[in-house]
């Protein structure tokens, strides 16, 4: 999932550890795979462990930027041939 977010920035920090702790929880459910901001900081990456697409968007519909207008999501889908995620989920 990919973010943009809709506020400026300080709107963002006001909400940025709501966010965070989401992110974390998705972690601890083996739901997340990786996170963070784009350089510059016009949104974010979030990577899911999810098959489907519909299921991205359901999981992502309950971070607080969503929720509270702060960010938009565009789903990408992605499978990593090389690298230290080509293996990822793969056993």
């Amino acid at each position: 999932m990919i973010s943009t977010y809709l506020v400026p920035l300080d709107e963002v920090a006001k909400v940025r550890d709501e966010h965070l702790a989401f992110l974390e929880g998705l972690f601890a459910q083996g739901t997340l795979v990786a996170a963070g901001r784009q350089d510059p900081p016009v949104g974010g990456m979030v990577l899911l462990d999810v098959a489907y697409e519909a299921a991205a968007r359901e999981v992502i519909s309950r971070d607080p930027y969503l929720v509270r207008g702060i960010a938009e999501y565009e789903a990408r889908g992605w499978n990593p041939t090389v690298g230290a995620l080509k293996d990822y989920g793969k056993s």
